[in-house]
């Protein structure tokens, strides 16, 4: 197995997607569990509308139409993967934790998965959790090859729920590969802001309800008084749509419910370069779970969500007939998106594009408080890293002062406690994913607390997050930033496990 990727052949992966067999829009996901035997899952084209447009994307499908799958904890992930596209592929089971060899990163636990060709899958399903997978091939990402994975707790199958999935993505009718190039480039073109170091300043305007323009205050890591410090910013990538489950708020997801019902919102953000504000509108409800593990629950109307973050939250529905949205506010803007949970008779009225005001920008105001409902042992840590996040011109972005291809990896032994700090040195917060793990944070900006077990969290421009992990899934491992463009550009390593 090749345990090394040089950065020209990572970076060659970005080269503009194709596909063929384009298909009709498909419903999400259905409450059918993973078979004993292997079940078959495609990697496809289709076509959906956005804003009135058809638009040729990826999908993750099963041979009766359905997106995703469904598996219940205990069991085994039995999955045969069809590649049904005209280029190479292969997706990430996202919040898994399987044996290295089945992980999908090309050149690091896997080969690329050629067209016509097929990857057989099998190992346990040990945790429940929502959990997503997507491809891990150059930018497919970018156009929707991603589709939720849901493992289900056994024990709770008595509940008196509606579970309710749903996935946001970021839409862009343009060739990911030019935006790319256009960011490498440091150009303003159409679908990207500047690369390089010069992004502009952060679109932040919460107070005055403007969605561009100069920025309203200064980022939380930032000094009060230091002019010679860059603004932090939050987007180098404008896109044409914001989705939910394939759709604009101009015809959003409908959800029929019960009058007094309870709801279990497994929201999965599978955005390449977005950051999102959940706003429950005009109900409350209880967050229960962070990217499939589950957290001392906490009330609330708006929650932070990361790039490939994920949120369980748990509504009580009013007693009445009613349509309720729930929407997703891109940070800093009023762009937004959404879906609408109704009951039968509920009157489900038309819902604008924008919100009336510019949502905060996503810092880490809901992670510290944050508290697991599945700590670690406490226990001294055995080895420490600290990984450096920086970027060079020409939209390089850098851990240690490499990018990924020249970087170098970080050892681990099998049983060790591990720490890891992100030290952010750039103007833009970066979400950090480590593969075939979950981890605590421990730490933000040095204070250190018990927080949540996850498998991605967001590093503030200028700051740092400390994470904690039992070394315990031998193999080679990818850790990376979740924003499409800046892994892209080289901003991934991998944790290296010594014999």
């Amino acid at each position: 197995m090749q345990n090394h990727l040089s950065r020209r052949r990572f970076l060659a992966t970005t080269a503009a997607t194709g596909l063929v067999g384009a298909a009709s829009s498909l419903p999400l996901l259905d409450r059918t569990a993973l078979a004993a035997t292997a079940t078959t899952l495609r990697a496809g084209g289709r076509v959906i509308e956005v804003n009135g447009r058809a638009a040729n994307v990826f999908g993750l499908t099963q041979p009766d139409g359905r997106q995703g799958l469904v598996g219940e904890a205990g069991r085994r992930f039995r999955v045969r993967l069809e590649n049904r596209i005209d280029e190479a592929s292969l997706i990430h089971w996202h919040g898994l934790t399987p044996p290295s060899e089945q992980d999908g990163v090309p050149g690091l636990s896997q080969a690329p998965l050629p067209p016509a060709q097929a990857y057989d899958y099998d190992f346990p399903l040990p945790l429940a959790g929502t959990n997503w997978m997507h491809s891990h091939h150059g930018l497919q990402e970018q156009r929707l090859m991603a589709a939720p994975l849901i493992v289900r707790d056994p024990a709770e199958a008595a509940q008196d729920f509606q579970e309710v999935v749903v996935m946001l993505h970021d839409f862009t009718f343009r060739d990911p590969a030019e935006i790319l190039a256009g960011l490498r480039r440091g150009g303003h073109g159409t679908g990207a802001k500047a690369g390089g170091m010069d992004h502009g300043t952060m679109g932040h305007g919460a107070a005055s309800g403007t969605a561009h323009g100069a920025m309203g205050q200064r980022g939380t890591n930032l000094p009060a008084k230091d002019d010679d410090v860059m603004p932090v910013h939050l987007h180098d990538v404008e896109y044409d749509a914001f989705l939910a489950n394939d759709r604009t708020l101009d015809d959003p997801a409908v959800f029929r419910v019960e009058r007094g019902g309870r709801v279990r919102l497994r929201l999965i953000n599978a955005a390449a370069a977005t950051n999102f504000w959940i706003d429950l509108d005009r109900l409350e409800g209880r967050l229960i779970a962070v990217d499939g593990v589950p957290v001392q629950p906490l009330a609330g109307q708006r929650f932070e969500c990361a790039i490939a973050q994920r949120l369980d939250i748990v509504l009580e529905l009013p007693r009445s007939e009613g349509a309720w949205p729930v929407f997703a506010i891109r940070e800093g803007e009023r762009a937004r998106t959404g879906f609408v949970l109704a009951t039968r008779d509920g009157t489900i009225e038309r819902l604008g594009s924008e919100a009336e005001l510019a949502a905060a920008p996503v810092a880490l105001g809901l992670e510290r408080r944050l508290r697991t409902g599945r700590p670690l042992v406490p226990r001294t840590p055995d080895r420490r890293h600290e990984l450096t996040i920086t970027e060079a011109p020409g939209y390089v972005w850098q851990l240690n002062g490499g990018a990924f291809g020249a970087h170098t990896p970080l050892a681990v032994r099998e049983g060790e406690r591990v720490e890891v700090t992100f030290v952010d040195r750039t103007t833009m917060a970066h979400p950090m994913h480590l593969h075939g793990h979950h981890f605590q944070v421990v730490a933000i900006g040095g204070e250190r607390f018990a927080g949540a077990v996850r498998d991605t969290v967001l590093v503030p421009a200028r700051g740092s997050v400390t994470i904690a992990f039992d070394a315990d899934n031998s193999g080679f491992w990818a850790l990376h930033c979740h924003h499409l463009y800046h892994m892209a550009g080289g901003m991934m390593t991998n944790l290296a496990y010594e014999s």
